[in-house]
């Protein structure tokens, strides 16, 4: 530190001096490490790593090097930062899982699609790509600006030239201070096809372009699934995103059975853990349709799936799969990238193509400079040889008996100093008459490229048809054969599979018990003999209700309210359950009168005490509320006292006054909630009991263990609303019709 600054103290506000900093290190995180640049699409460390190898000269027909020292190149010439982050950096550029079109190519263990990691740097080797050859044509022809490095003693390309669409292409990601970038690959055969289309039409629409390029190429395949509205307004903006869907096919087995082979798997998503994931789902049993998974992968991806039952649609076990697995993932499209002036901003597609366009066209004016100088410097050492030629006796005078030849020579000959320089230079060989023959006949020819530059670089028509010859060259080089051909597959939106909630609960078989006192709990399978249930002291049996984990349950209380309970949601195992009014807001336990899955297309008799009533459908008796729903309104004093379902076509009503009515269902009126109307009409009492059962099978009853069957009712047959005759003989006193 130099004296002057020893023990300097500046007094400045925390505020004031973390805000400049902070504000430092935001920009260059934004600038110099995080976000790519729009001509070439590389970030620093990723540019610094495809120029160390250019100079390491590890081209494509080069041997491999170890990736050792090109990390220690990079860090020690262009990038001063950890060799960890410069190795990950380029074995993501190696792996061909990770870029759709590889700058590096490695040997040995760069990990792969399971996310095993790569092996250390000292045992893996590397080369480039032709990739990363076109991405350096012209580096050395004056095509980019250079810089110097941190430390002043190398310097380092701005930007590559970059003759292949690497941002569309390959893609990118990044963070930095409070903004990023997500970049979905593209298959360059359809960005180039979009870019010559925007040299012929540069006022071509975002629409027109997606004409040519599709969508992404992820280098793992998939199918996108995106509503093409949503594509074209990402496109635009430069802002959306993209569904990406595993790819799968039905293998059909023996006697019915079938899998699904999943055989590509989505961007950046690790293998291993995916199958990990969908066992835990499993285990949850969030994923009630499948029965295994296994991987069976060998240098190809390859998922077996296996349903738990063959009867279960594909299509549905699937949407579940999808639905709570990483097998459908959304890849965000955010182009957030530096331009050519080094400013972060959100480009859509067609600013994107036509910022790569203009600096192709700036990089070709500057080679065609580069080579017509060169050009010129050599015509200029060219027509001083064939002066020689021309003069041969007096320039070896010259040379010969002159003290200063050159001066001599310049001032005779009319030569400049670098031609008098060439001529002094030259071999006696070169004086051969076959010598003189090939320089006459490489003027000619360089006089010729010359011309052709001027009018190259007086016409910008051509320029641009000479990139469009370029980047078909591209095309035709990377658009196609195996590296070009499309590897993810741009799908129709899915049609919409209604999942419902309860395909992910698992479904089994068990029996709903409810005390008395109202405890209620649910055991695995069925109840061999209900005495054997045990309850809490002074409580007994209710009801026993068979049904299934995946069944919603219906339960009808006096107060005339319809509330349901979720069989999976119900305490199992042993002990005495949960108390009803915890899952329900019921007044009274007590009050409960039926507990029943509802059958789909069932119709209901509902009845109060006073013998009112009305038909219900099932679904209507459906409330997810804890308070339920009030369907059967009641009037002060009066209870529901009945429901039934409604399989039959005859009413059997029975009083306290045991009065027996029998009348047609038919007359009963269809109501989503009320009152109902008069189904027996009573002097004093109220309803006993009602059945409603076929007419051509008679009324049955039970009567102690027997059951007894009327089928002459001629007698008792009315119309609702009547009061009934006495019943049979041997019909219960209670008076009811008994289980």
């Amino acid at each position: 530190m130099p004296d002057d600054f020893a023990g300097h103290i500046e007094d400045t506000r925390l505020t004031d001096a973390l805000s400049e900093r902070y504000l430092a290190y935001a920009l260059s995180t934004i600038m110099s490490r995080s976000l790519p640049d729009v001509r070439d699409g590389l970030k620093p460390v990723h540019r610094r790593l495809i120029y160390a190898m250019h100079q390491l000269r590890l081209d494509p027909t080069a041997g491999f090097k170890k990736c050792a020292r090109v990390v220690g190149d990079v860090m020690g010439k262009y990038h001063p930062h950890g060799d960890q982050s410069i190795y990950d950096a380029m074995v993501r550029m190696a792996q061909e899982f990770a870029a759709r079109y590889t700058l590096v190519e490695g040997q040995g263990n760069f990990g792969n699609i399971d996310g095993d990691n790569p092996a250390a740097m000292r045992y893996t080797e590397a080369r480039l790509t032709e990739v990363a050859k076109a991405m350096l044509q012209g580096i050395d022809e004056n095509a980019v600006d250079f810089r110097p490095t941190y430390d002043g003693e190398e310097n380092e390309p701005i930007v590559l030239p970059a003759a292949f669409p690497n941002l569309l292409a390959n893609g990118a990601a990044g963070i930095a201070v409070g903004m990023a970038t997500s970049i979905p690959p593209h298959n360059v055969g359809e960005v180039c096809a979009a870019a010559l289309h925007l040299i012929a039409h540069p006022n071509a629409t975002t629409a027109d372009l997606l004409q040519h390029m599709r969508g992404p190429d992820f280098p793992t395949g998939g199918v996108v699934v995106e509503e093409p509205a949503s594509i074209l307004s990402a496109y635009e903006t430069g802002r959306g995103g993209f569904r990406l869907r595993a790819k799968w096919s039905v293998e059909k087995g023996t006697h019915g059975t079938w899998t699904v082979v999943v055989t590509e798997i989505p961007y950046q998503v690790q293998k291993n853990k995916l199958i990990e994931q969908i066992a835990q789902l499993m285990e949850e049993k969030k994923l009630p349709l499948v029965g295994d998974v296994r991987d069976e992968s060998s240098d190809l991806v390859r998922l077996v799936i296996e349903p738990k039952s063959r009867t279960v649609e594909p299509e549905l076990m699937m949407e579940t799969v999808f639905r709570a697995s990483q097998l459908e993932t959304r890849f965000s499209l955010n182009m957030n990238v530096l331009d050519s002036t080094r400013t972060p901003r959100v480009m859509g597609l067609s600013e994107v193509l036509r910022q790569w366009l203009d600096h192709r066209h700036e990089v070709l004016v500057r080679r065609s400079n580069h080579r017509l100088a060169a050009i010129e410097r050599r015509i200029e050492v060219l027509d001083g040889y064939l002066i020689v030629y021309l003069n041969i006796d007096e320039v070896i005078r010259i040379i010969r008996e002159e003290d200063e030849p050159k001066a001599r020579l310049m001032a005779h000959f009319t030569l400049s100093d670098a031609q008098a320089e060439a001529i002094l230079n030259m071999r006696l060989r070169s004086l051969r008459r076959l010598e003189e023959m090939e320089i006459r006949k490489e003027h000619r020819a360089l006089t010729k490229e010359a011309k052709d530059l001027r009018t190259l670089l007086g016409s910008e028509k051509l320029r641009w048809v000479r990139i469009g010859e370029e980047i078909e060259g591209t095309r035709k080089k990377f658009g196609s054969g195996p590296l070009g051909d499309r590897r993810t597959e741009m799908g129709v939106l899915p049609a919409v599979i209604d999942v419902a909630p309860d395909a992910f609960i698992e479904r089994e078989a068990i029996t709903v018990i409810l005390s008395e006192k109202g405890w209620i709990r649910a055991v695995r399978g069925a109840v061999a003999d209900p005495a054997d249930l045990k309850f809490k002291e002074g409580d007994k049996l209710k009801l026993i209700l068979p049904c299934f984990t995946t069944d919603r349950l219906t339960l009808f209380s006096t107060n005339g309210r319809a509330y349901t309970l979720k069989a999976a949601d119900l305490p199992r195992g042993r002990g005495d359950g949960q108390a009803l009014r915890v899952l329900v807001d019921l007044t009274n336990e007590d009050d409960v009168i039926l507990l029943f899955v509802a059958a789909e297309g069932t119709k209901y008799l509902l009845a109060s005490n006073a013998g009112r009533g009305f038909l219900v459908p099932g679904d209507e008796l459906g409330a997810e509320k804890r308070t339920g729903k009030q369907v059967l309104n009641l009037k002060p004093g009066e209870e529901a006292a009945f429901c039934v379902p409604a399989d039959g076509d005859h009413v059997a009503a029975v009083g306290v006054n045991r009065r027996l009515l029998v009348f047609p269902l038919n007359e009963i009126p269809e109501m989503a909630r009320g009152m109902g109307v008069t189904l027996q009409r009573y002097k004093d009492g109220g309803l006993a009991d009602i059945k409603v059962f076929r007419l051509a099978d008679g009324l049955s009853w039970r009567l102690g263990e027997r059951v007894r069957t009327e089928t002459n009712l001629r007698e008792w047959l009315g119309n609702r609303g009547q009061a009934g005759r006495m019943p049979p003989s041997g019909f219960p006193r209670t008076p009811t019709f008994g289980g």
